[in-house]
């Protein structure tokens, strides 16, 4: 294969890479912040419940989480993600989407537990005198965390928020583990081809797409610079 016919094949794992990235962003994200409210909640149960849940889920490695999540049904007779991959094939014809839902939720789970922690931080860094001088103004609570509140914690929370993010686009290579073909377990199947460069060569896609995300976020944190606090 010459270079631009294993780019081509690198491309097609890289757009299962974007697509695990873009949906564990936008499923984990609200998430977390349901998550957050959670483990800030004055309902005891309910903060007990959701702390000891973002421990555990923050204790165990993600390659595990994996495994738990694909395989443990099975131990049940309950293999609900063959039964998936069964059911897209048949009528779609694509294959591995039971594979692919399995690394989802290990994600979307996984990284919603480490952004509860960025959102309950930024949220409690915010000091109490401005939700009392909300209150005297006569703001109600949701004003005061939709317009006062939240354009602050967005701000702080930038800078940590998009290190995970870009933890996140390079731990998209674990789903290789269940055998999702995203762009390093196609790096390594041109290796049974006794091709090892393009291993090496999918290093360039990360580095190009942790780039942009690098520029946006630069971005970003010059748009709210205005937000003093």
């Amino acid at each position: 294969m010459d270079f631009l016919q294993v780019t081509l094949y690198l491309l097609d794992g890289f757009k299962l890479t974007c697509l695990l990235f873009a949906l564990t962003l936008i499923i984990s994200l609200p998430l977390g912040l349901l998550i957050s409210f959670c483990t800030m909640s004055k309902i005891k149960p309910v903060s007990y419940v959701a702390r000891v849940i973002v421990w555990i889920v923050r204790g165990v490695p993600l390659m595990l989480q994996i495994f738990i999540i694909y395989y443990v049904p099975g131990f049940f007779d309950f293999n609900i993600f063959a039964k998936v991959d069964n059911f897209f094939f048949l009528n779609t014809g694509m294959k591995d989407m039971g594979r692919f839902i399995a690394v989802l939720i290990a994600f979307s789970v996984n990284y919603a537990c480490y952004f509860s922690e960025i959102f309950r931080g930024g949220i409690q860094s915010i000091p109490v005198g401005q939700y009392e001088a909300c209150a005297v103004l006569g703001m109600k609570r949701r004003q005061t965390f939709i317009h006062i509140i939240l354009p602050q914690v967005i701000k702080r929370i930038v800078p940590p928020t998009s290190n995970e993010v870009i933890t996140l686009v390079k731990d998209t290579a674990l789903s290789r583990v269940i055998l999702v073909s995203e762009l390093i377990m196609q790096a390594e199947k041109l290796m049974a081809s006794a091709l090892i460069w393009p291993l090496f060569y999918s290093g360039v896609f990360y580095l190009v797409f942790v780039g942009i995300l690098t520029l946006l976020f630069n971005y970003i944190e010059k748009k709210l610079s205005y937000y003093k606090v």
